[in-house]
């Protein structure tokens, strides 16, 4: 489909997604505005109906395919976003749609892409075999296979964020986009390109998951050895081969980003927002602190907010593991009555807030010496956490920082 990405393609496409997707506003962010020195500005596709841009790209390519092509079925294979973006889009046309997921696929996703009717079979351990096996039922059954990044159409679906930024901030100088197999990337940054030459497009990456920035300096598609993210929805081992091409030309450059600062963004966000963005939506926001520029207009695009219970507990905790809300202190004390009650009135003093102690007799082979005793606290953060130790220092206590566990 060489006549896509085209700015009469996006214009036809940003007419026709509204006809499933939400209105998501950009949000200026005063927080993170504050932060970088920068004017930051949310664009949530995390609110979308589906809970992620995938939607738009979905239902563009469904819309460009012929009666025929739409009653033979659908097919993808995808954990998550795309899945669900497919199903919808389908439901809406009334065709039928199969979705490949992984065994791992957590059962809320899985749940939510049945809820809208597509018929879902989980095979294979991870998204590339699911993969493999969609391409073999498209072949078998004679399914039309939707490709989660690596086609135009679904690219050109994708695009219609920019147009839908470049409306509400005609004078955007950088847009940062979450990057997996590029498609997203593709079409945000293309149609940039073309209604302002002068843009920067920014592409953001885990760091355990850099196949396109790795793609980028060896001039074409590469294959990583593995990924290695919490960012899932991004965690990508080869990036698509017909839409490098567009990203080669558009993206003026990708950040990689670490998963702990993923883990910080994401308390960011909460906190100051009110809102769930999924690990790989919050790469735009962690890549803010990544820039040297300021009194830029940005916008950083969230890209989804599907995260399941368990994930979003374990990310809160290590949240406020890293920013030492919680941190965990190791004393030795002689093992005689009273002295529990001598440290916790240290601890109380500054307003320290104890959650869990370990009691270890076995430390020493002269426990009337020594035992050690390990506190987890609640803190204010970093400055609060350093109080609370000096002062067991003055009381002539050795405290040790040791890791945390919840």
């Amino acid at each position: 489909m060489s006549d896509m990405l085209t700015l009469e393609k996006f214009e036809e496409a940003s007419e026709l997604v509204k006809k499933v997707t939400s209105e998501t506003k950009l949000i200026y962010s005063e927080y993170l505005s504050t932060q970088t020195g920068n004017k930051v500005y949310l664009k949530p596709e995390n609110m979308q109906l589906t809970g992620a841009y995938k939607l738009r790209g979905a239902y563009y390519k469904i819309s460009t395919l012929s009666d025929e092509e739409r009653e033979k079925g659908l097919i993808t294979a995808s954990a998550g976003n795309h899945a669900q973006g497919v199903a919808y889009a389908a439901k809406k046309y009334g065709v039928k749609a199969v979705i490949v997921m992984p065994t791992s696929t957590p059962l809320m996703k899985v749940n939510r892409t049945k809820g809208y009717g597509a018929e879902v079979i989980l095979k294979g351990d991870v998204y590339d075999e699911a993969c493999e096996y969609a391409y073999q039922l498209a072949d078998e059954k004679g399914y039309t296979f939707i490709h989660p990044f690596d086609d135009l159409a679904v690219a050109t679906g994708q695009g219609t964020i920019a147009m839908e930024i470049f409306k509400e901030l005609p004078l955007v100088d950088m847009i940062l986009v979450p990057i997996g197999g590029g498609g997203l990337a593709t079409g945000v940054s293309t149609l940039a390109k073309l209604l302002n030459p002068k843009i920067k497009v920014i592409g953001v990456e885990p760091a355990g998951a850099n196949c396109m920035q790795e793609s980028l300096k060896a001039g074409d598609v590469v294959t990583l050895p593995g990924v290695n993210t919490i960012a899932d929805g991004t965690a990508v081992k080869t990036p698509g081969k017909n839409i490098f091409p567009y990203i080669r030309d558009n993206i003026d450059e990708i950040i990689t980003v670490p998963d702990e600062e993923l883990v910080v963004s994401f308390l960011d966000v909460v906190e100051n927002h009110k809102m769930i963005v999924e690990n790989s939506g919050l790469l735009a926001v962690a890549a803010l602190r990544h820039l040297d520029v300021r009194n830029k207009r940005i916008v950083s695009i969230l890209s989804g907010g599907n995260m399941d219970i368990i994930t979003m507990s374990s990310v809160v905790q290590q949240g406020l593991i890293f920013r030492d809300r919680i941190f965990t202190v190791s004393v030795l004390l002689p093992d005689k009555p009273g002295e529990l009650v001598k440290v916790s009135e240290v601890i109380a003093a500054q307003s320290g807030n104890v959650i869990k102690l370990e009691h270890n007799q076995f430390i020493s082979i002269n426990r009337s010496a020594a035992v050690e005793l390990r506190i987890t606290l609640e803190t204010f953060g970093t400055d609060h956490k350093n109080q609370i130790v000096k002062a067991l220092e003055d009381k002539g206590y050795q405290p040790k920082q040791v890791r945390t566990n919840i």
